[in-house]
C-alpha cells in the first residue's frame, strides 16, 4: 500500500530545512520554500516560481498539498469575515477574521467538533469527531491572509486547543517563526477551558503567549452548571494551577467570563470572584452571551452587564466587555458549523 503523502505545510521549518538539504539542496532554498509557504501563501507547488524544475518534482514527490474547500464565506455588516471550511473526509470547521482599527485577529479552529460541551457553546453539539492536523490549522491563518495582513491569532474557534497540544504547538512555532508567519509570541492566545495538566505543560515550553482560561462559573458549583470539565479539573484546581503558571511565567492571564442573566451575572458572584481572583495578575474579558437555540439562557441586558463590570473593577480586577462582533453571521464559536449540520 502506498502511503499518503504529508502535506508540506505539517513540516517543522527545522524539519523542511532537513529535508532540503537531504536531497542536496543548498540551505536558502529551504527559506525561499518557506517564503512562498507561509509569506505569499500559495498552495501549489506550480506557484513557486524562483524554485528550480527538478526541485519542484522532488518536492511534489515528497509531499502534497491538501486544500480546505470554502462551504461557506459570509461577510457581516461590521468587516467581520466567517468562513465554513470543507475538510478533505467532508468534516467541517470555522475560521473568523476580525479587523478593528488597531489589529487584524483570526480566530482560529484546532479541532473538528469539541469533546468538552459547554452548556452555552455550539460548538460542542454533535460531539467530537478528530483532532486538526498541524497543516489544517495554518491553512487557516494562510487563506485569511490573502484578505488583510493578520497581526493577531486566538486560538478560540471550534475543538479545545489544548486537547490538540501537540500539533497546537508545532503550528504555533511555525506562526512565531520569523521565516514562517512571522507573528509574536505575545500576540498569539491559546483559550482553554481548563485542562489542567496541558496549562501546567505550556507553563514549561518557555514561549511568551497569551493563556486565556474560559472560566464561566464564579465557584464549583455554578461552573459545574455550564462546563461539564470543571467534574475532572474542579473550579478551585483550576484557579491554583493559573496560579502556579503565572507564578512561574510572569505572564497575566485572561479570563473569559461569559455573561448570562440571572445565571453568572448576579451579585453573588462578584463576591465570590473576588474571593478566588484578589492579588492574581489577571484580567477578565466579560462576554454577553450570544443565544444558540439548544440552550435556555438570555444575556444580560447592557446596563446589567456594565455594573457588573464596575463592579469587578470596584474590587480592583480589570474587567472590559468584550464587543460582539459578526452576530449577523453567526461568528460566536462553532454556529455556523452547527446551523449546516
Amino acid at each position: 500500500m502506498i502511503s499518503p503523502k504529508e502535506d508540506i505545510r505539517s513540516l517543522s521549518l527545522n524539519g523542511l530545512a532537513s529535508f532540503v538539504e537531504s536531497i542536496g539542496e543548498k540551505s536558502f532554498r529551504a527559506d525561499q520554500i518557506a517564503d512562498w509557504l507561509y509569506q505569499k501563501a500559495v498552495d501549489d507547488f506550480d506557484g513557486m516560481r524562483n524554485i528550480s524544475k527538478p526541485l519542484l518534482h522532488k518536492l511534489k514527490d515528497e509531499f502534497t498539498f491538501t486544500p480546505l474547500k470554502v462551504k461557506q464565506e459570509l461577510i457581516s455588516e461590521d468587516g467581520t469575515r466567517k468562513v465554513l471550511f470543507e475538510l478533505s473526509d467532508n468534516e467541517t470547521i470555522e475560521t473568523v477574521l476580525i479587523p478593528t482599527e488597531k489589529r487584524v485577529t483570526v480566530c482560529v479552529s484546532t479541532q473538528a467538533g469539541c469533546k468538552f460541551g459547554c452548556r452555552f457553546c455550539a460548538s460542542g453539539i454533535g460531539g467530537w469527531q478528530r483532532n486538526l492536523d498541524v497543516f489544517e490549522i495554518l491553512a487557516q491563518i494562510l487563506y485569511m491572509k490573502k484578505y488583510r495582513d493578520v497581526t493577531h491569532i486566538v486560538f478560540m474557534g471550534v475543538g479545545e486547543p489544548m486537547d490538540n497540544y501537540d500539533n497546537l504547538l508545532k503550528a504555533i512555532k511555525t506562526i512565531n517563526a520569523p521565516k514562517g508567519i512571522g507573528i509574536g509570541a505575545r500576540r498569539i492566545t491559546i483559550s482553554t477551558c481548563g485542562v489542567i495538566p496541558k496549562i501546567q505543560k505550556l507553563g514549561t515550553e518557555g514561549i511568551q503567549l497569551e493563556l486565556a482560561i474560559s472560566l464561566h462559573g464564579y465557584n464549583n458549583e455554578s461552573r459545574n452548571i455550564l462546563m461539564p470539565v470543571n467534574k475532572k479539573y474542579p473550579f478551585k484546581d483550576l484557579v491554583a494551577a493559573v496560579k502556579e503558571y503565572i507564578k512561574k511565567t510572569k505572564r497575566q492571564v485572561t479570563f473569559e467570563y461569559i455573561l448570562i442573566k440571572d445565571v453568572t451575572c448576579s451579585d453573588e458572584a462578584v463576591k465570590e470572584l473576588r474571593k478566588h481572583l484578589k492579588g492574581m495578575i489577571c484580567k477578565m474579558n466579560l462576554i454577553p452571551y450570544n443565544p444558540v437555540s439548544e440552550f435556555d439562557h438570555k444575556p444580560p441586558s447592557r446596563k446589567e452587564a456594565y455594573q457588573f463590570r464596575d463592579a469587578l473593577i470596584d474590587m480592583g480586577v480589570h474587567a472590559t466587555i468584550r464587543t460582539p462582533r459578526g452576530r449577523d453571521v453567526a461568528a460566536a464559536c462553532g454556529q455556523l458549523r452547527h446551523s449546516t449540520k
